[in-house]
């Protein structure tokens, strides 16, 4: 596995983790894939009091204390207090003492930022996180979060990143990349878009390039992600075997002239997101509260 560092923190980070989203269709499979990419080095588990997933998370991790865990606190639950209650309600579930990245899963603008991040600042103060991240914020949100910060650094923000979804590269990577901010990739394979007849033939360019490696196009897909400056992605940890193919993907070390060939054969797919700015891809337009709060329902990721 490879490292890199966690924002401007010295906490090594490998550069493929383990997401955990629309879990709990078959609990023991899960549980089975967290340990086998857990053991293949993917220690880096991400999962949300939204996705329902945390006690699947517990379960995985128990008795172990090598593993990184980051959860989120949905944007409803953004008051200080509220936020508290979150963060107790998560480490219950997922039976540790400490989370070691608490993210805010989307921005909430009806309620003051420096109120949200108060209540994660003395969450660390008080032991129960270890980092701080935000995860759909938009370089502009991000820098308003961290305007507001007292003690601690916002160390990562996780967004919709693969090969076929590229709004971070419009002004979001650069600036992470510029403020040593961790880019957390979630849905780095398209959400199995690019296996669809649709990307027939940019897969079959990542085949060609995975030959030259010994590799897959789906590990080739992660390291055209990966070779990009402060980012590490979270595939979903859908079943051993898949796990172990994306562990593999942390091996590949791509040529400029293969990258090329990868950015030339993808612009023609470029994919807005469906509400740029907070959601990213992840939810509706047509599916949001009064205040721009996601709902839970509309949530894809």
């Amino acid at each position: 596995m490879r490292y890199i560092e966690l924002g401007r923190t010295k906490e090594k980070m490998p550069v493929i983790g383990m997401g955990t989203w629309k879990y709990g269709a078959d609990e023991k499979r899960e549980i089975e894939a967290l340990e086998a990419g857990i053991d293949a080095g993917a220690k880096f588990i991400d999962t949300a009091e939204l996705y329902g997933s945390e006690g699947i998370v517990g379960k995985a991790i128990k008795g172990r204390d090598d593993v990184f865990v980051a959860s989120k606190v949905f944007s409803s639950h953004l008051r200080h207090d509220d936020v508290l209650a979150a963060c107790d309600a998560s480490l219950k579930r997922l039976g540790i003492k400490t989370i070691d990245l608490y993210q805010l899963h989307f921005p909430n603008h009806s309620i003051p930022i420096s109120e949200t991040m108060s209540a994660m600042e003395l969450l660390v103060k008080q032991g129960k996180i270890r980092y701080i991240g935000v995860s759909n914020f938009s370089a502009r949100e991000l820098e308003e979060a961290r305007s507001v910060m007292k003690g601690n650094e916002i160390v990562s923000d996780q967004v919709e990143f693969s090969i076929l979804t590229r709004d971070a590269e419009k002004g979001l990577l650069g600036h992470c990349q510029k403020e040593k901010t961790t880019l957390i990739a979630y849905s780095p394979l398209g959400s199995g878009a690019l296996y669809t007849p649709k990307y027939a033939k940019l897969l079959e360019a990542l085949s060609a390039i995975g030959k030259v490696h010994g590799k897959t196009a789906t590990q080739v897909a992660l390291a055209w992600l990966l070779a990009k400056e402060e980012v590490v992605a979270i595939p979903k940890a859908a079943s051993k075997e898949h796990v172990i193919e994306n562990v593999g993907a942390a091996e590949i070390k791509l040529s400029t002239d293969e990258l090329g060939t990868i950015n030339a054969m993808i612009r023609r797919y470029s994919k807005a997101p469906v509400w740029p700015g907070a959601c990213s891809g992840r939810c509706s337009s047509t599916r949001l509260s009064g205040t721009g709060v996601p709902r839970p329902g509309s949530v894809t990721g």
